[in-house]
Order: C-alpha cells, then sequence, then structure tokens
C-alpha cells in the first residue's frame, strides 16, 4: 500500500486522484508543509512526498509519473513519441501555469513578510492569462493528450482549480469547461472526499 505524505489542500491532491484513478489502495498522512511529518520525508519540507517499499519519492510530478509508468496507466509508454509530446506538454503545465501561481502564492502569504513583493502579483496575474490562453490554443479535447487521459490532466485541473481561488484571471471557455468535466470524474471526488 502507498503512504502519501501531504494534505489534500496542497499538491499532494494530484497524487492522491491519481491513485484514485489506479484504483490502488493508498493511506494518507494529511501533513502540512515544514511539519515533522514532512520533514522526515523531505528535508525541505515540503509536500507531498510517497512512501513506497520503505522508500520516498518527493515532488508531485516525479511521484506521478513514477506510478502512472508501474501500473502502465494515465502515461503513454516511455520512449515513445507520444509519451515525449506528453512530457512537454506537462513540462510546459508546471513551467508556465503551476511556477507563475506558486509564485504568485509565495508573494501573498508563503515568504516572511519581508521578503514579500505583492506587486509581482499584477505582473504573475497578466503572465498566467497569457500562458493559459497557450494552452487553449493547443487543447482539442476532450483531454490534453486528446482521446488518452494523462497526469497532466491531473496537474492542469489542480492549475485550473488552483488559479480559480486565487482569483486568477478566468481561463479560456473550453478549459473552463473541461474542468469541470475533469472535476465530475468519479476518482476526483473520491479524492476530494466528496464520493
Amino acid at each position: 500500500m502507498y503512504e502519501v505524505i501531504g494534505h489534500p489542500t496542497s499538491r499532494a491532491f494530484r497524487v492522491l486522484w491519481l491513485l484514485e484513478e489506479l484504483g490502488q489502495p493508498y493511506t494518507n498522512i494529511p501533513a502540512k508543509p515544514h511539519s515533522p511529518e514532512a520533514l522526515d520525508c523531505n528535508p525541505s519540507g515540503k509536500v507531498p512526498a510517497l512512501r513506497v517499499d520503505g522508500q520516498v519519492i518527493t515532488d508531485s510530478t516525479a511521484i506521478m509519473t513514477y506510478l502512472a509508468d508501474k501500473h502502465g496507466q494515465m502515461t503513454f509508454p516511455a520512449g515513445t513519441l507520444e509519451r515525449a509530446r506528453q512530457d512537454a506538454v506537462t513540462h510546459q503545465i508546471i513551467d508556465e501555469i503551476d511556477g507563475v501561481l506558486w509564485m504568485a502564492t509565495r508573494h501573498k502569504f508563503i515568504h516572511p513578510e519581508n521578503r514579500r513583493v505583492p506587486e509581482v502579483v499584477d505582473s504573475l496575474k497578466w503572465e498566467y492569462e497569457r500562458n493559459i490562453g497557450h494552452m487553449a490554443d493547443r487543447f482539442e479535447g476532450p483531454f490534453v493528450m486528446g482521446e488518452t487521459m494523462t497526469i497532466a490532466d491531473i496537474i492542469l485541473t489542480n492549475c485550473l482549480n488552483w488559479a480559480f481561488g486565487a482569483k486568477f484571471p478566468a481561463a479560456p471557455e473550453k478549459l473552463t469547461a473541461y474542468a469541470k468535466v475533469m472535476r465530475s470524474r468519479d476518482a476526483y471526488q473520491r479524492a476530494s472526499g466528496k464520493g
């Protein structure tokens, strides 16, 4: 059984949702960042972490890639052109959407007050709106990779939810509709405690 360390309101939700999609048993330790449980798994105190066979894997995308590869679901096989395209879009989401949201979050309440630059948030909102527009331009649906749901969908949906909660500009309609469909999935509902 997998053990997911991280509160479901963090990026740990991505891992919990994937495990539900995969139908794999797990336990969740809802640890907050920098808690003793988080520090036990990662010297930086970041979550999530995955404990499996006595080993710890950190970083939500690394964890998800491992799980998808191990179970042969929610990903294209390593070494294929489809996987290369999947990895490219996954990195685009992490770099251009997740990274912008995380930077804004740090300057709103994560950094010590004397290190925050709240004025940067307006620029980050502009950057997010531009970047989510680029994502919408390439999106054909029903999933990021067309007919196949992959870990990129979990990351993108999580980011769209995060942006909404952070009062960032609304995503283009096709991505807003996509996120609504993704949130209605049984696995999403179970991971969020609603199913």
